[in-house]
């Protein structure tokens, strides 16, 4: 009989744990704007702005802000 194969670390670079979490983080931004039917409406306004409008350039800074999290996530560990 043989040995049953032993298992061996991921490569260098590959996602494990909580790297793999935190990589789902970009998954955020980009389904709250592809999900046009959530903020396909005009209220509430912001200082006269639709909410269509705001709700996309809101995604703008919030966006940079979860890959920041993902890069000081991958970095901080090296």
């Amino acid at each position: 009989m043989r040995a049953p194969p032993q298992s061996e670390p991921p490569p260098e670079g590959h996602p494990r744990g909580s790297k793999l979490w935190v990589r789902l983080l970009l998954l955020v931004p980009f389904i709250a704007t592809l999900w046009v039917g959530f903020y396909n409406r005009s209220t509430p306004s912001f200082f006269g702005i639709p909410f269509f409008y705001w709700y996309q350039l809101l995604w703008i800074p919030l966006g940079s802000v979860f890959i920041g999290i993902v890069y000081w996530h991958e970095h901080a560990k090296s």
